[in-house]
């Protein structure tokens, strides 16, 4: 994968389109009105214009009015807001929010980022005992059976999905020192 780009969802213009349907009886109750419909237009342009790419080389976040372009040098660590969209920290420790890109991207980031950003990987949940294989024993008739009890780790999308906090560290990669990653409110 050599570059991903991260937009909002098209069939979000169909909310445009249905504010425009529902404004029409408003718009056209006085001269003038007609200007409510720079709303769902200026929504629509919001949509479309709105988006992220990434390559190996590069981020390039476009916002409605312009369009910031961050190399992975200049690039220290990646900002996790939990219910938002993610923000890069650059060298100067400013912020470069990164529109349509959500948590959930952060492997796919990863991926494309060519080992510049580390690839997440699941904390072990301290409840859960590690499993291990039962000792052999032996059975009434004589033979042996060896039983093993396999159980598997809790998954962490499972407790974001029920509203639970699961919170994703990063374990670095080989190689270069990549970018660290932060979580923020």
């Amino acid at each position: 994968m050599s570059k991903v780009v991260f937009r909002i969802p098209t069939p979000a213009l169909l909310a445009a389109g249905l504010a425009t349907i529902c404004a029409t009886p408003f718009a056209w109750a006085a001269p003038g009105l007609q200007a409510i419909y720079l709303l769902p237009a200026a929504f629509a342009v919001w949509v479309v214009r709105n988006r992220t790419t990434v390559d190996g080389e590069r981020i390039v976040a476009r916002s409605t009015f312009g369009k910031r372009v961050v190399p992975w040098s200049g690039v220290t660590a990646l900002k996790v807001v939990e219910r938002g969209w993610l923000s890069v920290v650059l060298a100067d420790g400013s912020l470069v929010r990164l529109p349509a890109v959500r948590a959930g991207h952060v492997p796919a980031l990863a991926l494309v980022s060519g080992g510049r950003l580390p690839t997440p990987t699941p904390a072990p949940d301290p409840d859960e005992a590690p499993s291990t294989p039962e000792p052999t024993t032996t059975t009434p008739a004589g033979t042996t059976a060896a039983g093993t009890a396999a159980t598997a780790p809790a998954s962490t999308a499972g407790d974001a999905a029920s509203g639970g906090s699961a919170e994703t560290p990063v374990t670095p990669d080989r190689g270069a020192t990549p970018p660290s990653v932060q979580s923020g409110e």
